[in-house]
């Protein structure tokens, strides 16, 4: 009941009594003619550092219970916490008082709650979740647009202002998977053998088409059409730690949406008394005295693209309706000219509700970087930064990167969207928006952001094109092994950042073509073991836009290459059973979501799912067809294999022909960590055979079939194999990391 929340406490009482028919009565008194469990009880902790709150009630259920403001005394647990019990209760609105000082208005359902810091949470959030973060390369990652992926919580589905022109029924609203259904199906995706999520953005959002979270509203706020009563953000991120899982966050820090943002341009509240208001454009109220109630005191009688206009002119002072200054703090690039290979790719707008922040402003990257390491706090394990290209790398080495780095600590992993639409790994001769440039540091002081965000811009753009020639780019031997010895990788000059490995992804027609792509960019990148690879994505497929038109094997294929070579593979959501294969990725609101590569997928994972590890289940329903699809199987042993040999992971490669030879994509890996205990070394070959030569003697098992051969001669040879199928020879001889025999379950292409 957001519009409600600065009303006095005693209308909410009498509203209460009216509606209700009640008067007040303890907590724990129970209504005589109740049939309540006595065993349904609602227990809340409140951390509060300024004194002992009250606690105020009203509309329980099944029976009502309320109390008089300001309430009943909490009763102090110690270190600041404050508690209370509900007993007889499933569900119950409250406020906590404190110094006269009222929280906003609050529901829970039954069970043990914990709220700080303006959040809900259903452990302890000091002690609950003692996890550890890790190196992300030994994790495969799951990517899911949350709103598309499985609603576990109907009564938060919402339609986005625009599902009427998109024809979206209320059968399928955009706004439909949510937190609570994510968490239902982490065994689902345990299943399948991935152990890292990435999520679309969660921040709260405001647009005509916002089902997927890239038109921020507020950065500081969760969107509550995530959420359920008895479910938060971060009871998801507990829920996949204790399943051994991460959660990596999409994160945006190059746009707003352009209903403004609650700090950079407070121009709307939401209001509304139902989750489903939010489902109207009427649910945005005009901020009293704001720049755009003052300026434009007719704005809701203009047409909607005046409407338009008039936002853009107080959030970029555009000067198109009004002469008056705004946003004189340059909060926003107020740039006018945009061209995709140019340094105005940096400062002009994207989209018509993607409109331009100025990440260059020192006030702005501070507030963003507040916003975005709460969530770090949280627990997330790493972000993935929205559209990287068109932010400038210095002002990301200088101004984010070693805020996140700090709060993350030294295993958080950012890795970035470089957009690069072409087959070449220079997009159209341009360094300075390519994906190798991004994973370097800066190597030079004369450029330093300093308090001007006018002046920074300007030295940004000097940046660019002083560092735009392919010619003069620096290069790293980090994922290379010296012979076939690993060698500590020189990270002197790395900025700590991977990125999404664009080039491979638009060259993956075949996976010919992007491990060609792949060998042919990688001197670049500081270390691309750290590159995110994938196939598609909710954006694009390879060089197209829909998803991946190939067949099952080509599928197959593309997928051993992600799971062997170097880099951390990742598969978006539906791609195990080919959802939606061929259909347009994103058309916006022009045509229903369920005729595209961004429909729901919930149907097909219906039913019960128990991971008791990665890769390894009982299923029932929908479910259980899906995760016994070809590619499902497929997956389920990649990510096993992969899991089990420490090389494929993290190891530096050799395609050297005096260690490899006779091979249609063939690699030797390597991985040593005396610090792990780990010596680990593959010889892989992809479609086809190969010969190793110059390798350690000793016993390999061929973590595929399980097969042995002893090497003698320092040569290990790989008949011919089918397309899709593979070889995965793992080095046990004494001293390496070796495997006990076959991993995992052999189904349509590898055998």
């Amino acid at each position: 009941m957001a519009k409600l929340k600065k009303l006095i406490a005693l209308v909410l009482a009498v509203c209460v009594v009216c509606t209700v028919a009640v008067v007040s009565v303890n907590a724990a008194t129970v209504d005589p003619d109740s049939n309540t469990s006595a065993s349904s009880s609602i227990k809340v902790h409140y951390y509060c550092e300024d004194g002992t709150p009250t606690i105020y009630y009203w509309n329980s259920l099944p029976q009502n219970i309320s109390t008089d403001y300001p309430g009943k005394t909490m009763v102090n647990e110690g270190n600041n916490y404050y508690g209370y019990t509900f007993d007889n209760v499933t569900k119950i609105n409250m406020l906590f008082v404190t110094n006269g000082e009222q929280s906003k208005e609050l529901t829970r359902n039954t069970g043990e709650w914990w709220y700080r810091n303006g959040r809900w949470y259903s452990q302890d959030p000091g002690e609950a979740d003692d996890w550890t973060r890790t190196d992300l390369r030994e994790d495969s990652i799951y990517f899911v647009i949350t709103t598309r992926f499985y609603d576990g919580d109907t009564g938060n589905n919402v339609h986005c202002w625009d599902d009427s022109t998109a024809n979206n029924p209320d059968s399928d609203p955009a706004w439909r998977g949510d937190f609570k259904g994510l968490i239902q199906k982490l065994d689902y995706i345990k299943a399948l053998g991935f152990s890292a999520i990435w999520i679309t953005p969660v921040v709260s959002n405001a647009s005509g088409y916002d089902y997927h979270g890239y038109h921020a509203f507020d950065f500081t706020t969760v969107d509550p059409r995530y959420e359920s009563d008895d479910t938060t953000y971060q009871d998801l991120i507990y829920a996949a730690h204790d399943k051994g899982m991460k959660i990596i966050q999409d994160v945006v820090i190059n746009h707003a949406g352009n209903f403004g943002e609650a700090f950079l341009a407070p121009m709307f509240t939401k209001e509304y008394s139902t989750i489903q208001d939010l489902g109207s454009i009427d649910c945005m109220k005009i901020i009293p005295d704001s720049d755009l109630a003052k300026t434009f005191p007719n704005y809701d009688t203009l047409e909607p693209g005046y409407q338009y206009q008039a936002r853009l002119n107080i959030m970029k002072d555009t000067k198109e309706l009004s002469q008056s200054t705004h946003d004189s703090e340059n909060y926003f690039h107020h740039y006018k000219d945009l061209s995709w290979e140019s340094p105005t790719v940096q400062t002009g707008q994207i989209a018509g509700d993607c409109v331009d922040i100025n990440t260059e402003n020192p006030v702005v990257a501070e507030y963003l970087n507040n916003a975005y390491n709460s969530y770090i706090d949280m627990g997330v394990d790493g972000f993935r930064l929205d559209t990287e290209k068109h932010v400038s790398r210095l002002t990301l080495n200088q101004f984010f990167f070693p805020s996140w780095n700090e709060a993350g600590g030294s295993n958080f992993f950012v890795f970035g969207e470089v957009c690069t639409r072409v087959s070449e790994f220079w997009n159209k001769g341009n360094a300075s928006i390519s994906a190798p440039f991004y994973t370097w540091a800066e190597n030079d002081n004369d450029y330093v952001l300093g308090d001007d965000p006018i002046g920074n811009v300007d030295i940004t753009v000097d940046h660019y094109n002083s560092h735009n020639n392919t010619n003069n780019q620096p290069t790293s031997d980090n994922v290379y092994l010296k012979g076939i010895t690993y060698h500590t990788p020189d990270y002197s000059e790395a900025n700590g950042t991977g990125v999404i490995d664009f080039p491979m992804h638009w060259n993956f027609s075949s996976a010919g073509n992007a491990f060609r792509r792949a060998l042919e960019e990688d001197p670049y990148y500081n270390d691309s073991t750290w590159n995110v690879t994938y196939v598609d994505s909710h954006d694009y497929g390879p060089d197209m836009d829909c998803r991946y038109t190939g067949s099952t094997q080509a599928w197959a294929e593309n997928l051993d290459l992600m799971f062997t070579f170097r880099g951390i593979p990742c598969l978006y959501y539906g791609s195990e059973i080919q959802f939606q294969a061929g259909v347009p990725m994103d058309v916006g609101p022009n045509a229903p979501l369920s005729t595209t590569g961004r429909a729901y997928f919930g149907d097909h994972i219906e039913g019960n799912v128990t991971a008791t590890d990665f890769g390894e289940y009982t299923a029932d329903g929908a479910a259980a067809e899906t995760l016994s699809s070809p590619l499902a199987v497929h997956l389920q042993q990649l990510n096993q294999i992969r899991r089990a040999v420490p090389a494929l992971q993290k190891g530096q490669y050799t395609t050297d022909s005096n260690y490899v030879s006779n091979g249609n994509m063939a690699f030797i890996r390597r991985y040593t960590s005396s610090e792990e205990g780990v010596d680990s070394l593959a010889c892989v070959a992809i479609s086809g055979g190969a010969t190793f030569k110059n390798i350690p003697n000793g016993k390999y098992i061929d973590a595929v079939t399980g097969d042995v051969q002893n090497v003698t001669n320092g040569t290990l040879t790989v008949p011919s194999i089918a397309t899709a199928n593979m070889r995965v020879y793992v080095c046990c001889a004494p001293g390496f990391t070796g495997i006990n025999g076959q991993i995992g379950t052999n189904g349509s292409y590898l055998k």
